[in-house]
């Protein structure tokens, strides 16, 4: 006869503390293979669809079909990086006319900081001969640049093939999957491959859609205030936007700079700021909720941790898997009994909108509203309950 052990709270919660630490460090440690294989199992996802048409539709042979998607995409991936690549170059024409507004604008707070606090010219320049002292690279710095530069390369040949892998050899890593399972546990594990699948496209596909938008917006607002390059921009801005919180930051100052090949007013900066703020808004209240249509729900908490996670793991990489790699630990523990709580602890059950005016507008409130609500009705319930003074009860 079988015997189950159970272990108290404080034990069960030391073996996930253990387990997640030994899991960070497995990924910390095996970054470089991983994230090449996470990144083109999202993109396989992704392509999926695209597969099945050239294979049910046009009647094209699986591996021809495999083939046609990936090399799609990667033409995609390399227009939007020769274009950039190119519009880059034509602002780096243009560093004379950078540099000579940047020392315009630094000889303008140099002196706003001699009027303000009294800090002559000579002692500005020492502190910050003394902070550039501190902070200079190491001699290690160029071998760390190399080997950093190695490393994109030999990912923009790996991801491809493993796309076109994973694509290739979908039905065995199914299968596989089948076998490590009981049968009476396959009914459950098809349903969590089908929600992770439905999930993962919804992101990508919308988060596609968010960038071409966010991009369009961005460009024809920096070509109303009349800065260069607004294509350029728009598109940077709308590729680092798939970074969430932090890419827009990195956008905006990379948009600051581009100001300066025409003009040092100060005016045209502030353009762009609110050009850039205006863009976010309309994306955080309008484009999220309606084009990022995730079938899983995470709330903002977890979402920022798990960014600051993916960077200190692996960087930029780190931060784009981060949110579709926890929607997929989010369909899983929702679906094991034991780890349930963590799934709702990394779930949004608060309101998204209310209608005022025929307008969708962001619930502020905070879920507060509903919890009153629902402290009111055992109150209700019990004073209905109580009889009156004549020893009926209250209407």
């Amino acid at each position: 006869m079988k015997t189950e052990l159970h272990f108290p709270f404080y034990a069960r919660l030391a073996f996930v503390l253990i387990s997640i630490s030994l899991i960070l460090f497995f990924l910390y440690v095996a970054h470089g293979i991983l994230v090449p294989i996470l990144m083109a199992l999202l993109f396989a996802i992704l392509l999926r669809p695209v597969v099945c048409f050239f294979n049910l539709r046009l009647r094209f042979p699986h591996v021809i079909a495999v083939m046609i998607a990936v090399l799609l995409f990667i033409l995609l991936i390399g227009g939007i990086i020769f274009f950039v690549s190119w519009k880059v170059g034509d602002i780096a024409n243009d560093w004379d006319s950078i540099k000579a507004n940047l020392d315009t604008h630094y000889h303008n707070i140099q002196r706003w900081v001699k009027q303000r606090f009294n800090i002559s010219y000579v002692e500005q320049q020492r502190y910050l001969q003394q902070a550039g002292k501190n902070n200079l690279p190491g001699s290690g710095a160029i071998g760390n640049t190399m080997s950093s530069f190695t490393d994109v390369l030999m990912n923009f040949v790996l991801i491809p093939l493993y796309t076109f892998l994973f694509l290739l050899y979908r039905n065995l890593f199914l299968k596989f999957l089948s076998k490590l399972f009981k049968p009476e546990h396959q009914h459950r594990l098809r349903d969590v491959l089908f929600n992770i699948k439905s999930a993962i496209q919804s992101y990508l596909v919308g988060l596609l859609i968010e960038v071409c938008i966010v991009a369009t917006l961005t460009s024809i607002g920096l070509m109303i205030i009349g800065v260069k390059y607004p294509i350029l921009l728009g598109v940077i801005t709308g590729v680092l936007n798939m970074i969430p919180y932090i890419g827009i930051l990195i956008a905006g100052g990379l948009s600051i700079v581009a100001t300066l090949t025409t003009s040092a007013d100060l005016s045209v900066i502030f353009g762009v700021i609110i050009v850039n703020s205006a863009v976010q808004l309309l994306d955080n209240n309008i484009l999220v909720p309606m084009i990022v249509s995730s079938k899983v729900k995470i709330n903002a908490f977890v979402s920022i941790v798990a960014i600051i996670i993916g960077g200190v793991l692996s960087g930029v990489s780190g931060m784009f898997l981060a949110i579709p790699l926890t929607a997929i630990l989010k369909v899983i523990f929702d679906r094991i009994t034991a780890l349930e709580p963590w799934g709702f602890l990394m779930g949004d059950d608060l309101p998204k909108t209310y209608n005022w005016g025929g307008l969708k507008l962001p619930e502020f409130s905070a879920g507060e509203g509903q919890e009153a609500k629902e402290e009111k009705k055992p109150k209700e319930k019990k004073e209905k309950k109580e009889p009156d003074s004549k020893g009926g009860n209250k209407a």
